[in-house]
């Protein structure tokens, strides 16, 4: 299994333009379907009020689970 390390802002910015494209990149493939599904769910059912926190709320929890995957690597792996 090859492991590299994961951009967090790339992760983050991924999932601010589609939310769960960054929770996909960074190989959490079920957290990635979760807001693909729930966002448009939101943008949907609340006439668009509460989309763009959706939006936020997935850009952030894919930056700090880039994070969390990079510290979880072993000392010293390249990219």
């Amino acid at each position: 299994m090859r492991t590299s390390r994961k951009d967090p802002g790339l992760a983050a910015v991924l999932s601010l333009v589609i939310p769960g494209v960054g929770q996909i990149y960074n190989g959490d493939f079920l957290r990635g379907i979760f807001w693909l599904i729930v966002t448009p769910g939101f943008w949907i059912g609340t006439g668009g009020l509460f989309g763009w926190v959706c939006h936020l709320i997935a850009a952030w929890t894919a930056h700090r689970r880039a994070l969390w995957h990079n510290g979880r690597l072993p000392v010293g792996l390249a990219m």
